[in-house]
């Protein structure tokens, strides 16, 4: 079979021209077709959208670490001994004794002698929250 000029638009499975059927100009004459280089705009975008999930990530991380942070406090103050119904919103202070034993206080630290933990207050949802050093 001898083949067709590179201008010719012909369907040789079909057998038949096809050049009117195309949805893109088939004319010598016509622009070449090209697709566009989006090299640069997708590794700018990847940096950006990369950035984004960085920062989700220790954000989603740094309240994981808080959240975990409160639990342990949570959990080392309700084992800990008290012989007092805490009042919501006040202050209480948490200590170790000499035997190891965590316990809860209403004396300030600059009043005993124990060793210290931290200053905690009951909220509403009954969970305690520490108070910052000044």
């Amino acid at each position: 079979m001898k083949k067709k000029p590179d201008q010719v638009v012909y369907d040789s499975e079909k057998k038949q021209y096809d050049a009117k059927l195309k949805e893109y100009s088939t004319n010598v004459g016509a622009p070449a077709i090209s697709t566009d280089d989006v090299t640069t705009w997708k590794n700018a975008n990847i940096n950006k959208v990369n950035h984004q999930f960085k920062t989700r990530f220790e954000t989603i991380r740094a309240s994981y670490e808080a959240m975990m942070e409160q639990y342990e406090y949570n959990n080392l103050i309700y084992s800990a001994k008290f012989s007092f119904e805490p009042v919501i919103g006040e202050t209480y202070y948490l200590y170790e004794s000499k035997n190891g034993d965590v316990f809860l206080s209403l004396i300030a630290p600059q009043e005993c002698n124990f060793e210290y933990l931290g200053t905690f207050v009951l909220n509403t949802d009954k969970m305690w929250v520490k108070k910052d050093e000044k």
